[in-house]
């Protein structure tokens, strides 16, 4: 017969285990739909993506979305990285957008916001999240 310190800790490791598994936040959202994404050429390297989706879980998810379009359109353009400036998100019942912008180069720009497109593409792949 377990006793009650042991039972109890059994019922908190159950506990933690559901919830991760409930509350797994990595990938896409089960019920997102990517509804779009304007691209929008600012000054030369700079860029602004605009961002639309629905059923986002949180601000992340719609940010997440964002930065797969910068990675992705760095590589369009033939440069290899990018660097986050800034990113606004709103939401209106489960409709959210996004805006975001970017500036894109071809070698590791300085500033500690920066992606690697050719990863960041791979890794938005792999978690389901569309790029451009």
């Amino acid at each position: 017969m377990l006793k009650a310190a042991q039972m109890a800790g059994l019922v908190t490791a159950s506990a933690v285990l559901v919830a991760c598994a409930a509350g797994n936040d990595k990938g896409a959202p089960a019920a997102a739909r990517y509804e779009g994404i304007e691209t929008i050429l600012l000054d030369g390297e700079m860029v602004n993506f605009r961002v639309s989706m629905r059923n986002a879980r949180a601000k992340t998810d719609v940010e997440a979305y964002a930065r797969c379009a910068a990675a992705q359109y760095a590589l369009i353009r033939g440069f290899g990285f990018a660097r986050h400036v800034r990113t606004t998100v709103a939401q209106n019942g489960n409709q959210w957008r996004g805006d975001a912008v970017y500036v894109i180069s071809a070698s590791l720009p300085e500033g500690i916001r920066t992606i690697d497109a050719e990863v960041t593409v791979r890794d938005c792949a792999s978690l389901g999240i569309p790029t451009i």
